[in-house]
């Protein structure tokens, strides 16, 4: 698909990029790299943009924020939250990144709030294709009491973890955002 066809969502990219205010000097470095990469490339929210392009995920809460939903990955073989890919229709990165996290988890009624919880680069293995890299943005959604979830095409399991007891080979890397998507919340 053409860099014009993802037009609506970079032009989104930019602004909530812009926009949104960096926690920390770790995650405002990363608000430039993204926004130096969206001004390089015009391509840069779609799949089959550069082997570097953004992507949207969405960390899903109880309303207590005491447990987190977590999805198996199938090429990863690992616990995630929900995410990937923006398409050509999405208005914005929110919006991608709900639309995802609602196929992945099997919960049509989930909102993601509207601030980014966090942003996250990262490298990927050769079972990705010709992606190498994601510039993650990442939100926060809280499920609906008693909302059933299953697990998609791209997961092998679909499961609740206590928010202190995350999967092992994961935890580094989720607990920050884990914490991050709670203090949310909890505002």
């Amino acid at each position: 698909m053409s860099p014009a066809a993802y037009g609506l969502i970079h032009d989104d990219a930019i602004a909530e990029l812009s926009g949104w205010h960096p926690p920390d000097p770790a995650q405002a470095r990363l608000r430039r790299d993204y926004l130096a990469h969206l001004a390089r490339h015009g391509d840069a929210m779609a799949r089959g943009g550069p082997p570097a392009h953004l992507t949207g995920s969405v960390i899903v809460l109880d309303r207590a924020g005491a447990h987190v939903l977590l999805t198996l990955h199938q090429k990863a073989r690992r616990w995630f939250q929900f995410g990937g890919h923006f398409e050509a229709d999405d208005r914005s990165m929110r919006e991608g990144a709900e639309r995802e996290a609602r196929e992945e988890s099997g919960i049509d009624e989930l909102v993601a709030l509207p601030e980014i919880v966090m942003l996250d680069r990262h490298d990927l293995g050769a079972a990705f294709g010709s992606c190498r890299e994601h510039l993650d943005v990442r939100y926060a959604a809280i499920a609906p009491t008693g909302a059933a979830h299953s697990a998609s095409h791209e997961s092998v399991d679909v499961r609740w973890w206590p928010a202190d007891r995350l999967p092992e080979d994961t935890r580094e890397e989720l607990l920050p955002l884990v914490r991050a998507a709670q203090a949310l919340i909890r505002r």
